[in-house]
């Protein structure tokens, strides 16, 4: 590739690149990046291993987790790992979706430059198309609701599909176990749904097998308790959380105490003692037989509370402490002065139990829980993580669905319908934009591509079959079948995924490629010598 470089009043050592050139650069890096993360699409993609400089090990085929890793040192590569982690922050899922579509996007662009179309004309061609693709996505989109079990489920399976966590069977099984979590901790605010994902703790530990992973209606603590001598399983539990220490409180300022017998030694761990008694008496006062405390606990008062029978825990995180509290219901209190039984919380069960030779405490069995764990189980510590990133994923979709409130139907056939309805807008539009909607409606259709190339299906020919079912009328949930390597409907076998995804995809895909298309002008700012304290920094 050749490089203009200007004669400007550069740094020493600074380059230019200017123009087509520049705009040419940027746009083979994007699709480049799209082009690693296209064969981990759907469930038969494949997964990458990502070795850290230190050695770590990550294998994944979770789009955002593989840009993240990746370690890219180009602007433009910054910008496409950008996409995914706004998809992955706004709805969970459709992270590789969305940098396919950009990175198809600007190859389009790419062709239609070479023709002579201005960059601005095709962004605002883009931008229609991305206008119309929403209100497309509205006619095409089906209502769910959060009675409506079924379909949330599958919602949940398909987001978990194209993970190689397990068979199918253990697919389900977990989906049914995250639609159950969303519907614990979805709250109504008005007419609409709202899910706080915060409030599902995903705890994971490596033993077992994937299929041993289980909801827990209530909290799992990576905690043990603290003194030998106390219950390790309290049935029809009182719980107290504690925000303060357990332990007698060194005074912050300079202070000396002048001992001068051994009595008057005594009378001070006496004293002391008095002190932590008192503390573990207005626990055991409110009727708490269990107590989560995020400071510390003193081994006296350790003492005091295994004689009365309490179970205890320290050093609670400060999330593990309002997770406790929305399971149970207590209050967390500040000070042991205010404690009463009213700031109690209740479970069914709290029990210590070894997990994989570590103690973990089960606070499980609540009423009402606001706040629930999934605990995720796998053979190894690979496995375990890929199990975590999979069911974030699902969670998000479920989220997002009830959020939104709408679904449509996966397999590439939502794209290949909007691609088909663009092209026939298209026609409808003057100017040079037109080109700009179609080259948007071809990039869509890289979807379903993907999917029939990874699942070892002739894609030019799955393409051919696609376009002349979604001209028939019925032809709409038409999309690629990959398990079975063939063209079925989608709404039938159950592949569901929520509108909100396809939405974010496209919008952050077209928001992506405008962005990019406006460059006509790199600047890579070098430093010139150890010694040149010109403020200066590496931009590519």
């Amino acid at each position: 590739m050749t490089q203009k470089i200007s004669n400007e009043p550069l740094p020493e050592g600074a380059q230019r690149i200017i123009g087509r050139d520049a705009m040419r650069l940027n746009i083979a890096i994007a699709y480049a990046i799209a082009q690693i993360v296209k064969t981990t699409l759907g469930p038969k993609g494949m997964d990458k291993m990502l070795v850290s400089d230190l050695g770590d090990i990550i294998i994944t085929n979770d789009g955002a987790t593989i840009l993240e890793e990746m370690n890219v040192e180009h602007p433009t590569a910054k910008l496409m790992v950008e996409i995914a982690k706004t998809q992955d922050k706004e709805v969970g899922d459709g992270t590789t979706t969305s940098v396919v579509i950009a990175g198809n996007l600007l190859k389009a662009a790419g062709q239609l430059l070479d023709r002579g179309i201005h960059p601005t004309t095709i962004v605002r061609g883009f931008e229609m198309a991305e206008a119309k693709s929403h209100e497309l996505l509205k006619e095409i989109a089906e209502k769910v609701s959060l009675d409506d079990e079924e379909t949330l489920v599958k919602i949940a399976s398909v987001s978990m599909g194209s993970k190689g966590i397990g068979s199918e069977e253990e697919k389900k099984s977990i989906a049914k176990l995250i639609v159950k979590a969303v519907q614990k901790v979805v709250q109504k605010k008005g007419n609409k749904l709202v899910v706080d994902l915060d409030l599902v703790k995903l705890e994971k530990k490596e033993g077992g097998e994937v299929k041993d992973t289980k909801l827990v209606e209530g909290v799992v603590i990576d905690k043990e308790v603290v003194h030998a001598g106390m219950p390790k399983r309290v049935e029809n539990a009182k719980i107290a959380l504690i925000d303060s220490p357990l332990e007698i409180e060194k005074t912050e300022t300079d202070a000396k105490i002048e001992i001068t017998s051994p009595d008057q030694l005594e009378a001070f761990l006496r004293k002391e003692e008095e002190m932590l008694k008192n503390m573990v008496e207005k626990i055991k006062k409110a009727g708490a037989n269990v107590v989560f405390v995020q400071k510390g606990i003193d081994e006296m008062a350790q003492h005091y509370l295994a004689k009365a029978g309490i179970l205890a825990v320290r050093r609670v995180k400060k999330s593990d402490m309002e997770k406790l509290s929305r399971a149970t219901g207590a209050r967390i209190a500040s000070s042991l002065e205010d404690l009463s039984s009213s700031d109690l919380g209740e479970a069914g069960l709290v029990e210590e139990r070894k997990v994989a030779g570590e103690a973990m405490v089960f606070v499980e069995k609540c009423k009402d829980p606001k706040s629930v764990t999934i605990f995720i189980r796998g053979g190894t510590e690979h496995v375990v993580n890929e199990v975590e990133r999979a069911i974030k994923d699902s969670l998000g979709s479920v989220a997002s669905a009830l959020e939104d409130g709408y679904y449509v139907t996966g397999g590439g056939s939502t794209e290949m319908e909007l691609s088909l309805k663009l092209r026939e807008y298209a026609k409808t539009i003057g100017g040079r934009e037109q080109l700009a909607v179609e080259a948007f409606a071809e990039a869509l259709e890289s979807i379903p591509t993907t999917l029939a190339e990874n699942a070892g299906m002739d894609a030019i020919d799955t393409l051919v079959e696609l376009r002349s079912k979604h001209g028939s009328k019925e032809g709409k949930f038409y999309g690629v079948d990959v398990i079975n390597g063939k063209i079925s409907n989608m709404k039938e076998l159950g592949v569901l995924e929520p509108a909100k995804v396809k939405r974010q995809a496209i919008a952050s895909a077209t928001e992506t490629s405008r962005l990019i298309l406006r460059i006509d002008d790199i600047i890579s700012a070098k430093g010139t010598s150890k010694n040149d304290n010109s403020p200066g920094g590496e931009l590519d």
